[in-house]
């Protein structure tokens, strides 16, 4: 649905285009096996140097949108717990835009993690084989060293220098093609993103020799589990470093004399977050109505601070749960079905329920 994908392309992350419309779609199915000039033509808001890398490369383009899926779902994951849960795209497509059009913490957050994704699923279809364009990491051969001693280079290392090649190339785009401080921030969280991926890299390796004594070892790099960069950009996010532009226009300062001087790995930010406790299309802010909210917790999912001061409803209702487990030699765990009656805390609506009104 072209009109769909032009209707929030303009505002998000230069990836984000490929959620929309599904990669198993009729649409994405007749561009990726007809024509990629016209795919890539009729795709709004690519600059120049994207619709050649388009072009060039269709096939990587669904790659990009398996890394759309995992970094919008390990975004939701890490802020399920707060006010803004960065499910705005599902629950009305332009908020997440607005999010990015503030230099916030929550938009710095999301370009790393959208950069980081698109690194991890081109290294993953270089290492299956799914791009011309790469491969498994050439640079891994021969025989080398480690604490353990020797061992030979060999299966399939994750080619993650290319993957870091393609992102920056085509999420980096945009942004290069302005010199405002929002754009040279972006490019610092995109960087800082995909250096979270690299960061994570493991040497995993294979015995050989009689009974698996390891006389003979083969290794190779392999990336981690997404779900560790994204515990890395979260506590990244955490500890952002709120930033402004030096005199020169050419890089940040710390607005706060007293932190430290950010580092390539750290997230900046220029503006303060809103509390996002209410409807604000400005902000990008759902609110916090209707949020599911913990009634004992003393962080920032407790009612007290979800719900904003605005107090909960609470209902009753009734789920089915595993219980009375026990554990069978040998090899198997066996469980009851148990009805288990909970009470769900929900926030309280503000008085007034519309979208805030700034005219």
């Amino acid at each position: 649905n072209m009109n769909f994908i032009s209707g929030i392309w303009w505002s998000l992350p230069l990836v984000l285009v490929w959620t929309t419309p599904p990669v198993t779609s009729s649409w994405w199915y007749m561009g990726a096996v007809g024509s990629s000039r016209v795919m890539c033509d009729n795709v709004p808001g690519l600059v120049s140097r994207q619709r050649q890398l388009c072009r060039r490369y269709p096939e990587a383009m669904l790659s990009i949108g398996r890394g759309v899926a995992a970094w919008t779902a390990e975004c939701q994951h890490q802020f399920r717990r707060h006010r803004w849960d960065c499910n705005a795209l599902e629950r009305g497509q332009r908020l997440l835009g607005r999010v990015l059009l503030r230099s916030s913490r929550e938009s710095a957050f999301v370009h790393a993690i959208s950069s980081a994704g698109v690194v991890f699923a081109i290294t993953r279809a270089c290492s299956q084989g799914e791009l011309k364009s790469c491969s498994c990491d050439p640079k891994r051969k021969g025989s080398a060293k480690d604490s353990k001693g020797h061992f030979d280079w060999g299966g399939c290392s994750d080619n993650i220098d290319y993957g870091i090649k393609f992102a920056r190339a085509f999420v980096d785009a945009k942004e290069r093609k302005g010199k405002d401080a929002r754009a040279l921030m972006n490019l610092h969280n995109n960087r800082a993103g995909r250096k979270a991926v690299k960061r994570f890299l493991k040497q995993e390796c294979k015995c050989h020799g009689v009974s698996g004594s390891c006389t003979l070892r083969t290794c190779w790099l392999a990336m981690a589990d997404f779900r560790k960069t994204g515990d890395y950009l979260w506590k990244k996010y955490n500890g952002a470093i709120q930033v402004v532009m030096n005199q020169d226009g050419t890089g940040f300062t710390v607005a706060n004399k007293r932190f430290k001087k950010p580092t390539k790995n750290d997230l900046v930010y220029f503006e303060s977050s809103p509390d996002y406790c209410v409807r604000d299309r400005d902000v990008g802010s759902l609110g916090t109505a209707g949020r599911v909210c913990n009634q004992t917790s003393r962080g920032m999912d407790s009612c007290e601070v979800m719900c904003c001061g605005r107090g909960y409803d609470t209902s009753r209702v009734s789920r089915m749960t595993k219980c009375e487990c026990k554990f069978h030699w040998c090899c198997a765990v066996r469980c009851q079905d148990c009805l288990e009656v909970v009470d769900i805390h929900t926030c309280k609506a503000p008085k007034n329920t519309g979208w805030i009104s700034r005219t």
